[in-house]
């Protein structure tokens, strides 16, 4: 039985827009009063009910579903990803690799203990690659919903040029009466084209998400609060994956990608503006990006309809203007501090944890730093899904900025970084600690610019978001 136009074949084929057009014309419509309706507003009633015998299910379902899907459907995008993983193989997690990995954490958690007073974050969690994507997805969601907005306000804006641009010998091709109204189909068609739009940005976040769940050794690798209530999550395949190629013990390495996770998961909990205020900043930079309309009709206009991977590739080299805007590269700039801030501290942080436990530290750390600078899926992830390039070139300053102050000051004045925004390293602080120093010492206040009032926004917007969920980010914690 052949698929029906808006059932994807595989991960890599969106909805056939031409085969779509062409079902809606030719098919049974009289299962769905609703279509029936709609054709006889286009003075359509008395079209020959043979004509219609061709209706494919996945249309009926689209026209009797909900018009408040959302931008793009996470449904299918967790399915994709889903099978994505499990195409490449994804055992479920046994109980015994489950106690494994609580053991390591409780080890990973004894050594934070002895360096930092941010506590335990939460439970510890084996998770295999699928069981990482139902878990993260949520985020993702938040993360790329501007840019999904954007996607289907400019696929429709393609479509409605196409149906303007349409002649008799093009509407004769979709079975539809000369002499017709193209716009009026056009309007009839909004929920449709609505709904194939958010199922072609679905299945690229699927697959997007897929492949990064396919190389992630631990849940927010990537830097970012993608695991909830403070899970310090582990994916044993990927870490044992991992682990093959560096000549160490493979416990040794479970050990110190566990503490890295461990201490991430507690800069988050510990210090609550951090988590919002990343989340809002890749969230501020997705919403003023720019969705490249004119490629995207020249897209839908000139790929073969009837090659799905081909007009979905083109798309997706179509999707994002080629300049950041200011606002873009204010945002960017604030986020890339952030990140270095946060990762350099953990950089820092595990290995004045581990140094007195593993042997092969400096192997270890070298082989995190490579992994980072590679980019990797990580950093497709994002240019892909938002457009954002993510370089790790200020987390070596960062964490030698964490180093001097520690040295400086001991852990706790380290620790005490985090207790304001505005008590944060600065972007011209990190390449010079001596002078962040200075300004703790003197007690002066950063001197300000347009990035520090693009994250008084962006904290607002966090607080806002975490007021709204109960909970409160300016709440004591441990860093004060």
């Amino acid at each position: 039985m052949s698929n029906s136009p808006l059932e994807p074949s595989g991960p890599e084929e969106p909805p056939d827009l031409a085969e779509v057009l062409r079902s809606l014309m030719n098919g049974d419509i009289g299962a769905n009063p609703e279509m029936a309706d709609a054709l006889k507003q286009m003075g359509l009633e008395n079209i020959d009910p043979a004509m219609m015998q061709m209706v494919g299910a996945q249309i009926q379902a689209m026209m009797a579903g909900s018009a408040d899907d959302g931008s793009f459907n996470v449904e299918l995008a967790t399915d994709v990803a889903r099978k994505q993983v499990s195409s490449t193989g994804d055992a479920s997690v046994t109980a015994g690799t489950q106690r494994d990995v609580e053991q390591v954490v409780q080890v990973a958690n004894l050594w934070l203990d002895e360096v930092t007073d941010f506590p335990v974050s939460g439970p510890a969690s084996a998770a295999s690659r699928a069981e990482w994507v139902e878990t993260t997805m949520p985020a993702w969601r938040g993360l790329v919903e501007p840019v999904a907005q954007g996607v289907s306000g400019a696929i429709r804006s393609a479509m409605q040029e196409q149906f303007r641009a349409f002649g008799s010998q093009d509407l004769s091709e979709l079975g539809l009466p000369p002499g017709m109204d193209p716009s009026m189909v056009m309007g009839q068609m909004e929920p449709i084209v609505g709904r194939m739009s958010a199922a072609m940005f679905g299945m690229q976040v699927g697959q997007a998400v897929g492949a990064l769940a396919g190389d992630l050794v631990t849940g927010t690798e990537v830097g970012l609060p993608l695991v909830p209530d403070g899970t310090v999550m582990i994916l044993p395949a990927n870490v044992s994956a991992f682990a093959e190629g560096l000549h160490i013990d493979a416990g040794e390495v479970h050990l110190y990608l566990a503490v890295r996770e461990a201490a991430r998961m507690r800069l988050f909990q510990s210090v609550g503006w951090v988590g919002p205020a990343l989340i809002a900043a890749v969230q501020k930079y997705a919403g003023d990006i720019s969705i490249d309309t004119e490629a995207i009709e020249r897209a839908v206009r000139e790929s073969d309809t009837t090659d799905p991977a081909q007009l979905q590739g083109v798309l997706q080299n179509s999707l994002f203007s080629p300049e950041p805007s200011e606002a873009q590269q204010t945002a960017l700039a604030r986020l890339e501090v952030l990140l270095a801030l946060a990762e350099g501290w953990v950089d820092e942080v595990s290995e004045r944890a581990v140094q007195p436990h593993l042997p092969n530290l400096a192997a270890l750390s070298e082989a995190v730093r490579r992994r980072r600078a590679s980019g990797g899926p990580a950093e497709r992830v994002f240019a892909s899904l938002v457009g954002l390039q993510l370089r790790p070139r200020l987390m070596r300053e960062a964490a030698a900025l964490f180093a001097a102050v520690e040295d400086a000051e001991g852990a706790v004045g380290r620790d005490e970084t985090w207790k304001h925004p505005d008590f944060v390293p600065t972007a011209a602080e990190l390449p010079d600690p001596a002078r962040y120093l200075a300004r703790r010492a003197g007690g002066t206040e950063p001197t300000r610019d347009a990035v520090d009032d693009a994250l008084d926004a962006l904290l607002a917007q966090g607080t806002a978001e975490w007021e709204a969920e109960g909970d409160d980010p300016q709440a004591p914690d441990s860093s004060s």
